[in-house]
C-alpha cells in the first residue's frame, strides 16, 4: 500500500549479471532455485511457454523475484494462470495457482468504490468538505477538514501529509492500529500543500475515506467492502481482514521483504490494520481482475460516479503518462489507449495490473518489493499481455 515512492532496496536488473539478492534468494532457498523451479502451469502453445510465462520466469531467474504470479482475460472471458518461482524459500514449495495475496493499495479502488456507492445514494457529497462528516476531527499545521472535500481525498489532492512510517512497520508487522492511532502519525506533520493546488500520493486520503464511510454508514468498513462488492459480484477469494487477523486464509505464496543486511525475511503473517482502507484487502490476481473489469464495465457504480472516477489528474510520478481519478488509475498502452487499474505494495507483495474498456484485464504479482528496474519489468510484462 505504500508503493509509488522510489525504492532502493532492491535495485535489481535483468539480464545484466545476477545482483547480489539473487545469491541470497539462492542461498536461503537451499538449492530450491534451479531450472526446475521455474515450471510454468499455464496452457502452452506448441509447447513453448507464451510471453507471459517467459516474463515471469525472468523475474524470478534474472531479477531475483521468490514467486512471480499472472492472471490474464482475454476478451472472449477465457482466463489464463502462470506462476514461476518458489512459493517457500525454506522448503522450496510450489506455487499454488492463482494463489491469495496481499493487494496493497489496490484496496482504494474498493474504498473508492464505496464512496462513490454511497454518493449514487445522496448520503455523501464528492464536493462537500470532510467536516461535513467528521467535524474536527481533521485539523492540524495547515491541516482544516472544512477546506479539504471528498474528492480531494480519493484524488490525493487534498495536501494530508502521509501516515505510514515504513521502518515501523516493517519492525513490529504484527502490531495491531486503530484507524485514530494512524491518523494522529498524520496530524503531528504539516500539510503538504493548500487543498486542490496539487497532486501528491498519501495513504492518509484514504484512511479519512474509511472514516467517512464508517460515518455515514454505521458500519465497519470492512464489511461493507465485504457487502457492497465482495459478494455482489462473487469474488470468492478476496476478503478485508477482520481486527487482528493476520494469517491469508487460503492457498498463497509466502511473501519477503529484503533486509538491511541482503537476507530476505518472511512477512506473509502480519497484521495489515496500519493498511487499513488504504491496502488491507486479501485478494487472487484473477479477483483482481474481475473486480476491475466488473468495475470498468459498469457493473459497480452508475454511469454518473463512473466518470467521477475517471475523471483524472496527472499523475506523472507513477510513470510517463500515468493520470489518477478517484482512486483508479489511467495508464497508456504501447498499442494505443490505456488500462485502468490501480497497483498495490505491501511488505512481501507487490501487484500490478488493471482491465481496458474492450474487456482484457491482466493482474502480475511478485513476492516481494521490487526497486525501480523491476516493477518497469512487471510494467512491460502488463502492457505485453494486454497489447497481444
Amino acid at each position: 500500500m505504500y508503493e509509488h515512492a522510489p525504492h532502493s532496496r532492491f535495485p535489481l536488473s535483468r539480464r545484466g549479471g545476477r545482483h547480489r539478492a539473487v545469491a541470497v534468494v539462492t542461498a536461503v532457498a537451499a538449492g530450491v532455485m534451479t531450472a526446475g523451479a521455474l515450471a510454468p502451469t499455464a496452457a502452452f502453445a506448441g509447447g513453448r511457454p507464451d510471453s507471459v510465462q517467459s516474463s515471469l520466469n525472468a523475474l524470478v531467474k534474472d531479477d531475483g523475484m521468490p514467486a512471480a504470479l499472472a492472471s490474464v482475460k482475454g476478451r472472449d472471458g477465457h482466463t489464463r494462470t502462470y506462476t514461476a518461482g518458489v512459493g517457500d524459500l525454506a522448503t522450496g514449495a510450489k506455487v499454488p495457482v492463482d494463489g491469495q495475496i496481499r493487494a496493497g493499495s489496490n484496496t482504494k479502488t474498493f474504498t473508492a468504490v464505496v464512496v462513490l456507492q454511497l454518493v449514487a445514494e445522496g448520503k455523501v457529497g464528492l464536493d462537500a468538505s470532510v467536516d461535513t462528516y467528521l467535524p474536527g476531527l481533521l485539523r492540524g499545521d495547515g491541516i482544516d477538514g472544512r477546506h479539504i472535500t471528498v474528492r480531494q481525498l480519493l484524488q490525493h489532492t487534498s495536501g494530508l501529509p502521509e501516515y505510514v512510517d515504513k521502518d515501523s512497520i516493517l519492525t513490529s508487522p504484527k502490531r495491531y492500529y486503530e484507524p485514530r492511532e494512524l491518523l494522529d502519525l498524520a496530524l503531528a506533520q504539516k500539510a503538504h500543500f493548500a487543498p486542490g493546488t496539487r497532486w501528491e500520493y498519501s495513504n492518509t486520503n484514504y484512511l479519512m475515506a474509511g472514516l467517512i464511510i464508517q460515518k455515514v454508514t454505521g458500519r465497519p468498513l470492512g464489511e461493507e467492502i465485504n457487502r457492497r462488492i465482495v459478494d455482489r459480484i462473487g469474488l470468492r477469494h478476496t476478503y478485508f481482514p477482520t481486527p487482528g487477523d493476520m494469517s491469508i486464509h487460503e492457498a498463497h505464496p509466502k511473501g519477503y521483504n529484503q533486509e538491511a543486511d541482503g537476507s530476505l525475511r518472511d512477512y506473509t503473517e502480519l497484521d495489515p490494520s496500519w493498511g487499513w482502507a488504504a491496502g488491507a484487502v486479501v485478494s487472487t490476481n484473477t479477483d483482481l481482475n474481475a473486480f476491475f473489469t466488473a468495475l470498468i464495465g459498469g457493473r459497480l457504480l452508475p454511469a454518473a460516479q463512473l466518470a467521477e472516477m475517471r475523471t483524472t489528474v496527472p499523475a506523472e510520478l507513477l510513470g510517463p503518462g500515468v493520470r489518477y481519478g478517484l482512486g483508479l488509475m489511467s495508464r497508456p498502452l504501447s498499442c494505443g489507449g490505456v488500462y485502468w487499474g490501480h497497483g498495490g505494495t505491501i511488505p512481501g507483495f507487490e501487484s500490478a495490473g488493471g482491465a481496458t474498456d474492450n474487456g482484457r484485464a491482466v493482474s502480475i504479482t511478485v513476492t516481494t518489493i521490487p526497486g525501480d528496474a523491476v516493477k518497469q519489468h512487471v510494467g512491460a510484462t502488463v502492457d505485453s499481455a494486454l497489447c497481444r
